[in-house]
């Protein structure tokens, strides 16, 4: 998962949503168009590649996030940023 919401609802204890992005592995992902943004293993330290699933933003509890694995770098955080205006259809 990718992890979009503000840093500062993120540090106060008492907001228990957290707004994310989740990733596959599935080939058949990957097909789905502008939406569906490929990651190469390593990215944010990921240790397979994956797809970040756009279409797919949604809130999750912050107790479901037990290992932070790592960042994305700026132009992976570009293309998932492409993938959800896409999504959004935010131009």
């Amino acid at each position: 998962m990718i992890v979009l919401s503000n840093d500062g609802f993120n540090a106060i204890e008492s907001w228990q949503s957290v707004i994310v992005v989740p990733c596959s592995t599935s080939d058949k992902q990957r097909a789905r168009g502008p939406t569906a943004v490929a990651l190469k293993k390593g990215a944010g330290g990921l240790r397979k590649g994956s797809v970040a699933l756009c279409h797919q933003i949604t809130t999750i509890d912050r107790t479901k996030l037990v290992t932070r694995w790592g960042s994305l770098r700026a132009e992976e955080m570009a293309a998932v940023e492409q993938g959800l205006r896409a999504a959004l259809d935010m131009s």
